[in-house]
């Protein structure tokens, strides 16, 4: 296990970067805790394999600086690191069996063939593959073969850190559930440092103590699923995290008040003059309609969703979202919208804004 360090790190494909926009990652710096497990979450192209693949060693930063319990194994190769990967697409000894590749990682650091027998077992129920141990890898599945790829990223119990890149991709959505819960059990058993790059926030938020939410490479926000639902320190949080996703309306914000078309509210607490692109953040789960109080909206239709609905509406020419509960009634005369002032959040040029008095 080890603490992993990113000092003054960043990364372009590009052989002489000119500017910001030419890098891959932006500049950053972050401690990674000695045991924590965390979930790289972002779109597509916003540079978590590329931020992993550094940590493994596959990648050697532009600049900066990687850190392993205060080592520099910036230059160091992956075997060196002493660390796991598992990757999107299975990676197995298709002539070899499902045993024989699970035991791979321990016979080739020499462990004792008890150990390693015991460690396969357990590591074949875990990933639901008993019944399976003498088969040969070729011809299974590619949902069969990224399980034995994960296992065998599991099999060491004595690595640095485990890193996994969007292991289930091809993995049914039932075994999904049942592999990350067994990911939560290795990990509190064992206390392994885990990154886990994913693009689906559902993932991210059941496997991570805390989530590391990435947006055009770059950091936006580390932090704890409630963190991140309550506090989106960057709007593109607000929208990523969440079904559906943090209302962000343009705004004029004065003291106390936020200021809609000419129409105000109260925020529940003061701040600073500010210029630039202003907007207000409220997540649906904190709008409510109403007959008589707030600001008006148009309903355009309402969508049962089980246990809730979710309203969609019209507010001041900007679509906006509001969540309701199952057993609300929505009617025609509802057709005003209040916000929760305690969880409506601020932004100046997408950068949440602490309101005056609140400690950064």
């Amino acid at each position: 296990m080890a603490k992993i360090t990113l000092d003054n790190l960043a990364h372009s494909y590009l052989p002489n970067p000119a500017s910001e926009a030419d890098f891959a990652l932006k500049q950053m710096t972050h401690d990674w805790d000695d045991g924590g497990a965390y979930a790289l979450l972002g779109s597509s192209g916003c540079g978590k394999s590329t931020l992993l693949n550094i940590i493994s060693g596959l990648l050697i930063p532009s600049q900066g600086r990687v850190l392993f319990d205060g080592q520099d194994v910036t230059h160091a190769p992956t075997a060196e690191r002493n660390i796991a990967q598992v990757f999107q697409f299975p990676v197995v000894y298709d002539t070899m069996t499902v045993r024989d590749n699970l035991a791979f990682p321990l016979r080739n650091r020499g462990r004792d063939e008890s150990y390693v027998a015991e460690r396969v077992q357990e590591i074949a129920r875990m990933i639901g593959m008993e019944d399976m141990l003498k088969r040969k890898a070729a011809g299974l599945t590619a949902d069969a073969k990224q399980k034995i790829s994960l296992g065998r990223g599991m099999v060491r119990k004595d690595v640095n850190a485990l890193l996994f890149d969007e292991p289930l991709t091809v993995i049914d959505p039932h075994m999904k559930w049942e592999l990350r819960t067994q990911l939560k059990k290795l990990h509190h058993d064992f206390g392994h440092t885990m990154i886990y790059v994913t693009h689906d926030q559902t993932e991210a938020l059941t496997f991570a103590d805390k989530v590391v939410v990435m947006y055009d490479g770059r950091v936006v926000q580390i932090g704890t699923p409630e963190e991140l639902f309550e506090r989106p320190e960057h709007t593109f949080v607000g929208y990523f995290i969440g079904s559906p996703g943090m209302n962000v309306i343009p705004a004029k914000v004065e003291g106390s008040r936020a200021y809609i078309n000419g129409s105000d509210f109260d925020l529940g607490a003061g701040y600073r003059a500010m210029d630039g692109k202003v907007e207000i953040g409220v997540r649906p789960e904190f709008a409510r309609l109403s007959q008589t109080e707030g600001l008006p909206v148009k309903v355009r239709r309402v969508e049962d969703a089980g246990r809730h609905k979710i309203i969609r509406a019209e507010f001041f020419g900007h679509d906006i979202n509001i969540v309701a509960g199952e057993d609300e009634s929505i009617g025609p005369d509802m057709t005003r919208v209040r916000f929760d002032p305690a969880h409506v959040n601020v932004y100046r040029d997408d950068w949440r804004v602490a309101p005056s008095g609140e400690a950064a």
